[in-house]
């Protein structure tokens, strides 16, 4: 696969990045495919998203030539085009099922920005996360700085972002970022792994869990009680609490369905 493509493998989507020889750098086909997945994911038999490359390379983030092109281009034009990036961020950030990203070879740019948006990275052993952006006279973007402040100290933010000092999964494990570390061949399979656990639990439950844990980093504790207290008087009464419950009880495996 050289382009990037969209796999519907039924109670999930996975999003192949192509473009390998370029390692994975963004182009107008991945924003295309990424668009789609979302809109499929809207689909109740959807539980998970998953994004990965067919390369070694999980995403190189932009390719410099166009944006040298962007330089004769007037400002608001360029806001335009940056936007199409950050919409992406917004499908990802709003999804109503969970997002993995299995990275392989490494994250750079943009492409560290797509991975940091989703919920859980599963990442090949020695796998680096770049932000040089500095090094050609950039600043971060897709959303980049506001998911390194919730995620690592702001000292190796700022190593990242003003030094474009690489950080290896293996150190973006230890601080909770990255959720497994295993080989290049097994990236893949471990990020699938995790939705056949996620596939067997409550879709609408976990919708909301995957809501409130975004906004409670953006809202006040007093905003946050309120909304865990509406979720979870919602969740008494829906169907998927009668089973779980009833499971529990009856010491049996639940049986959630769609």
């Amino acid at each position: 696969m050289s382009d990037p493509c969209l796999e519907d493998a039924g109670d999930r989507l996975i999003v192949w990045n192509g473009n390998a020889h370029m390692r994975g750098a963004l182009s107008p086909e991945l924003y295309a495919v990424i668009t789609e997945a979302f809109a499929k994911a809207q689909e109740p038999r959807i539980r998970a998203v998953v994004l990965t490359s067919t390369g070694g390379f999980f995403c190189a983030g932009g390719n410099l030539n166009v944006l040298i092109a962007r330089r004769d281009m007037a400002e608001d034009a360029r806001r335009d085009k940056i936007d199409e990036l950050h919409d992406l961020i917004r499908l990802i950030r709003s999804s109503p099922v969970p997002v993995i990203c299995a990275v392989k070879g490494g994250a750079a740019g943009a492409g560290a920005s797509i991975a940091l948006a989703c919920d859980m990275i599963v990442a090949e052993e020695g796998a680096k996360f770049t932000a040089s952006y500095v090094n050609a006279g950039l600043v971060p973007d897709g959303g980049l700085t506001a998911h390194l402040a919730r995620m690592v100290p702001r000292q190796l933010a700022m190593e990242m972002c003003v030094l474009a000092q690489p950080v290896t999964a293996e150190r973006m494990q230890a601080l909770g970022v990255v959720s497994q570390l295993c080989a290049a061949d097994d990236v893949v399979p471990q990020a699938l792994a995790i939705v056949d656990r996620i596939a067997k639990g409550p879709r609408v439950a976990q919708g909301r869990i995957r809501e409130m844990v975004a906004r409670a980093y953006d809202q006040d504790e007093a905003a946050q009680l309120d909304m865990e207290r509406d979720g979870m008087a919602w969740a008494a009464g829906a169907d998927e609490a009668a089973e779980g419950i009833a499971a529990f009880l009856e010491k049996r495996t639940p049986e959630f369905g769609t």
